[in-house]
């Protein structure tokens, strides 16, 4: 697509959106019915296009993480739609009496939507489904890591949506910038940290606002009174989904140190239970690219050359491998083993970066400060888990940690959450969606006062003198 080709999609839908700036309830949930039609009718099409794209990946795994999340919002949208919609009255302080004051909600309207690949279609369609809520007419980037996702993505909106309502931008990266540089009313980026800071640098040219959603490296704290083998069985769940290529995935835990080998025990056999075999497995998902791969592939060889332990959590192989053999055969497939990092440092690759696979870094902590210090030494993270008893240790954790979000005693599942919002802080992104939080994000929130024909503001018109002083000395006294 030529530049000159994404402009004119922009402009058709943005002389919609000025034309027809205010968008009736009933055209609001006409919109996301045919969305919840296009998945009703297509989720084995698109789930197979996922499939497609990453070689191995369970068109199971993609009605559960990407189509089952995107009906619950819908259902969860239509039921709540009315009544976030309403204009909101609000009180009016006594000195502007008896005017009367609301908050109108309207929509921005044109609202870009930058997605990654790791979960094609939810990452694609959640923020869009939300913004078409609010009254916006949508534009998608999905990533170029996905061609058949973003094709099928492309040619089934283009049934459901006309090109000034919903419309897909297909490209590369250089496509993505051109799409970020263009003057929408709210950009919705998902992705990492570093490509974020770009997106939010061409969009600051516009004043185009932003939400982004960046990762990082979220912590999971096992506390000592904590029962490991139930905490490993979630924690490999949560880290295993996609083979780890999920953006609030366990990064590392932190465990009270002599327990390490105790909690590697607990996660092999949890990884033996949700993944019985690797190699072939259609529920352990591929890593999307060889480059992706390779990346994976340099961080266990140069924590192993640092003096890291590797172990392989395959269940075909004994604890102990070499980081080479962690990645199983056959060059197609790209399916990489779950590994263990005992000993890792905060000097290895590993430990700086969002890993982004099935790789768990193991930290071992004498004192719970210790564990928080090192969660507050680095960029504050996307997610935070904490596994334990104590309620009062836990709001511990808590009152002293700062991230997006939260599970306890799980993963991943405050994303599950309808009216918690989900998004970063710091360098793990900023602003939300979901829920009524998420309808605002795509919402003008306009101030209206309506003055009474009563009204006493010439009071305070010039010329000042006497009646003022007393208007304002009686005022302090009141208010």
């Amino acid at each position: 697509m030529t530049s000159t080709d994404l402009r004119a999609l922009f402009d058709t839908q943005y002389q919609a959106s000025r034309e027809h700036v205010a968008v009736p309830l009933v055209v609001r949930r006409e919109r996301l019915l045919r969305m919840r039609k296009l998945l009703d009718e297509h989720s084995g099409t698109l789930a197979a296009a996922v499939e497609a794209d990453f070689g191995v990946r369970s068109q199971r795994l993609t009605e559960v993480a990407d189509m089952f999340v995107l009906h619950t919002l819908i259902s969860h949208t239509l039921k709540h739609l009315a009544r976030w919609s309403r204009p909101q009255k609000v009180s009016t302080p006594l000195y502007l009496l008896p005017a009367s004051a609301r908050i109108e909600r309207q929509p921005l309207g044109v609202v870009g939507v930058i997605s990654p690949w790791n979960y094609p279609i939810q990452l694609a369609l959640a923020p869009a489904i939300t913004a078409l809520a609010a009254g916006n007419r949508v534009m998608i980037k999905p990533s170029e890591l996905t061609p058949h996702t973003s094709a099928q993505l492309d040619r089934l909106l283009a049934q459901f949506f006309t090109p000034d309502e919903v419309c897909v931008v297909q490209g590369d990266a250089a496509v993505a910038s051109a799409f970020a540089a263009l003057p929408f009313d709210h950009l919705v980026f998902t992705g990492s940290t570093a490509v974020g800071r770009k997106v939010a640098q061409a969009a600051a040219a516009n004043l185009t606002p932003t939400t982004l959603e960046l990762g990082g490296k979220s912590p999971c704290i096992i506390d000592a009174d904590c029962r490991l083998e139930d905490a490993a069985l979630k924690i490999a769940h949560g880290k295993l989904l996609n083979a780890g290529q999920t953006c609030i995935a366990p990064d590392y835990v932190l465990v009270p140190r002599g327990s390490e080998s105790a909690f590697a025990d607990a996660y092999k056999a949890a990884v033996a239970k949700l993944f019985p075999t690797i190699a072939g497995n259609k529920d352990y998902a591929s890593i999307i690219s060889p480059r992706h791969l390779a990346r994976l592939r340099t961080m266990l060889q140069q924590a192993q050359t640092q003096g890291a332990q590797v172990l392989s959590m395959d269940p075909a192989q004994g604890k102990s491998v070499a980081p080479a053999s962690a990645v199983l055969d056959g060059a197609t497939s790209r399916q990489m083993a779950p590994v263990l990092v005992l000993g890792a440092t905060s000097a290895m690759q590993l430990m700086q970066e969002e890993i982004f696979g099935p790789i768990l870094p193991v930290i071992s902590y004498d004192r719970l400060d210790d564990a928080v210090a090192h969660i507050n030494a680095g960029p504050r993270p996307l997610a935070l888990y904490w596994f334990g008893n104590s309620d009062s240790v836990r709001d511990d954790v808590l009152a002293r940690t700062v991230s997006g979000g939260v599970t306890v005693n799980d993963t991943l599942m405050h994303i599950a959450h309808d009216n918690l919002p989900f998004g970063g802080v710091g360098d793990s992104g900023w602003g939300a969606y979901h829920g009524e939080l998420g309808f605002l994000r795509f919402c003008h929130q306009k101030s209206v006062l309506i003055q009474s024909r009563w009204s006493l503001g010439s009071v305070f018109y010039p010329p000042y003198g006497a009646r003022l002083d007393s208007t304002l000395k009686l005022l302090r006294r009141i208010i």
